[in-house]
């Protein structure tokens, strides 16, 4: 997984509530467990059925981070909408709220998903239907930096982010930490061997 911390890029909005994960790749896509591909189907019903959706609109092209409604995410534990999202460029999602899985399945990938007030959402919304809405995240400092320049907080768990800063899925980060598991096992070694070999002294 690649390291993820500094992402900037225009907003493309998406704005609808309790987006699903069929939505995001509908379930006839499923048909490799590679991730490459995946971009192509994304959001491809509601592409068809609508024309005016942003991922039609020329004015998105080239956008990197996603604004989203509430309960963004939601539906099966399909990893392939995370792969969906990454296969067609999207580097972030910032939502009013996200779906369990799919926040975690999202943090194992490389997606960084950043939940924010209603309010601020329902701005960025609004003024990224004009296709130049430019922000700056940082993972590392937890913060976006909004196109006049305010600068507003997010709340990451630490664990996450550090596999995130990292480029770390979750068995690198069992195995980053084999130096620690290899003394733990020694001394527990020499502590059973030690309980095994003292001769017991009856009272």
């Amino acid at each position: 997984m690649e390291k993820v911390d500094q992402i900037s890029g225009s907003l493309i909005p998406v704005n609808r509530n309790d987006v699903d994960t069929d939505q995001i790749i509908p379930a006839r896509y499923l048909t490799s467990v590679s991730k490459e591909g995946y971009g192509e189907g994304l959001f491809s019903d509601i592409k068809k059925n609508n024309p005016n959706f942003s991922f039609n609109q020329d004015r998105f092209k080239s956008a990197k981070i996603m604004i989203a409604g509430e309960n963004f995410g939601c539906g099966s534990s399909r990893e392939h909408a995370v792969w969906a999202i990454k296969g067609a460029g999207i580097d972030a999602v910032i939502a009013k709220s996200f779906a369990d899985i799919f926040f975690s399945n999202s943090a194992k990938n490389g997606l960084l998903l950043i939940k924010a007030d209603a309010a601020l959402v329902d701005e960025l919304m609004e003024a990224s239907e004009s296709g130049d809405c430019e922000l700056k995240l940082s993972l590392s400092d937890q913060t976006v930096v909004l196109p006049d320049g305010r600068t507003v907080s997010f709340d990451y768990d630490p664990f996450r982010k550090h596999c995130l800063l990292n480029g770390l899925e979750d068995l690198d980060y069992i195995f980053s930490k084999q130096k620690e598991v290899d003394e733990f096992m020694k001394k527990r070694s020499e502590l059973l061997f030690h309980s095994t070999t003292t001769p017991n002294h009856p009272e």
